[in-house]
Formats: structure tokens, C-alpha cells, sequence
């Protein structure tokens, strides 16, 4: 399947990202993903719409924004005029979801709403027919080089049949250990967006032949050797997630 490719600046040299950006998009790579935490949602603190403002200018890119703060709607506006494309929010720090989706859109930008690993796939199955973009975490959120979750394998697959029940447009990405052992299992499941940081930035060769690597790998069968893989799982209905 055609995959996007979206480097993790998180995993990145934060001293030269403008850089960063040139290389990335040289590479091959179509998105760039910028982690934004507040120290309270998670815990850890990185970046804003001042960063994302002056990496804009040195790349093309589409620039792929992944809110985990509180209170994400306060801050759209800033996003969008910092330079953000896409701009995803966590269901779990969003009290009125269609609120903020439509104001996303409003603001010029495409809508994705994230779920941690231990949310349900019902907290977003209402709202799949309008946003652009699902965001499947493999890791708890808050730190780059976490192990990837394996059952979030099955979710990948659940939310990819909820999508094509529901008519939606959405793709699914994911984010948290995909390299290039893991990238087989999610993109049989129905993931079409691989965030990686540490599989692309530290992966000991160049950006482009890292970038090229997880591209391949998505282009494989996962098997039963790979300790990510899983069973498919049996058909299921809506009524019974």
C-alpha cells in the first residue's frame, strides 16, 4: 500500500531545524510531525506555534501538528497562523470534539483526533465522518524511543473497519515505536501515516536511506516470525467493541 511518511522532529537536532526540514523533505518524506506538549497532559514539555513559525519557511512540507495539551481550542488560530497543516487534538483533553474539529476546519486546516492506547475506539466513532484524520498512538504519549504497543495492531484494524463502515474519508496514523520491524503489522492493519523519530533520526545512516527503509517495510507481509504480527482478527460487529 502507498504510505506517507511523517519524521518526528521530536527524535530531531532542535538546534538546527530549519535544516532538519531541508533534509527531511529531500528525502522523500511528505509530512513533517511536530509533538506539542504542555507538561500537563503529559509530562513533558517541547514546543509551540513560535518553533513551527520559523521552520515554515525552509520546507514545503505539510506540516502535520499533534496537540497533547489541555484545552487545544484555545490555541487553533495560533497553529494555523504559525504554519500547521494538519492539526490533530486528543479526545481524551476535549470536552466538545465537534466543536473543535469544525473550528480546525474553519481555521483553514485539516482535522485529526487521537486516542492514547488505553482509549476505546467509541470515544471517535461518532465523529469519524468529519474529521480527515485518526491518530492511533502505539506508545503512551509524552516521550520519543518508547516500545510499540503491540495489541494496538488489532485497534489499527478495528478503526480501519469503522472507517469503511461509517463512509469516512479519514486515514488512520500512527505514532509511537514504528520502525522498521513494527511498520508491517500496522500497515496491513490499515494505517496510512507512520510517524517515526527515532527510526529516522537516529537510526544510524542518513535521513534518506531511513526514510526509504520504513517505506520498504510497509511494502512487506507481516509474518509469524515477527513478534509484532497478529492474528486477524475474527469478523466482528460495531455492536460487539
Amino acid at each position: 500500500m502507498s504510505v506517507t511518511i511523517a519524521p518526528s522532529v521530536l527524535a530531531a537536532d532542535f538546534s538546527n531545524l530549519g535544516a532538519v526540514a531541508r533534509e527531511v523533505e529531500q528525502a522523500g518524506a511528505e509530512y513533517l510531525h511536530f509533538d506539542v506538549m504542555d507538561g500537563a497532559f503529559v509530562p513533558n514539555i517541547t514546543l509551540g506555534p513560535p518553533i513551527i513559525a520559523a521552520v515554515r519557511p525552509h520546507t514545503g512540507l505539510f506540516f502535520d501538528v499533534h496537540l497533547m495539551i489541555h484545552s487545544p481550542e484555545h490555541y487553533v488560530a495560533d497553529f494555523a497562523k504559525a504554519g500547521a497543516n494538519g492539526l490533530t487534538v486528543q479526545v481524551e483533553a476535549v470536552t466538545h470534539l465537534f466543536r473543535v474539529v469544525d473550528l480546525i476546519h474553519r481555521n483553514g486546516m485539516k482535522a485529526g483526533v487521537a486516542l492514547c492506547p488505553g482509549t476505546p475506539l467509541s470515544c471517535v466513532e461518532e465523529i469519524l465522518p468529519v474529521v480527515d484524520l485518526v491518530l492511533i498512538m502505539t506508545v503512551d504519549p509524552g516521550f520519543g524511543g518508547q516500545p510499540f504497543i503491540a495489541s494496538m495492531i488489532d485497534k489499527v484494524r478495528r478503526c480501519h473497519a469503522s472507517i469503511v463502515e461509517r463512509g469516512s474519508h479519514a486515514v488512520i496514523e500512527v505514532d509511537g515505536g514504528i520502525d522498521t520491524e513494527t511498520t508491517p503489522g500496522v500497515t496491513a492493519a490499515g494505517a496510512a501515516v507512520l510517524v517515526a523519530g527515532s527510526s529516522i533520526f537516529k537510526a544510524g545512516c542518513s535521513v534518506a536511506e531511513a526514510v526509504s527503509r520504513l517505506r520498504n517495510a510497509a511494502s512487506c507481509t507481516p509474518d509469524s516470525s515477527n513478534r509484532f504480527s497478529m492474528p486477524p482478527s475474527p469478523a466482528q460487529s460495531v455492536d460487539s467493541r
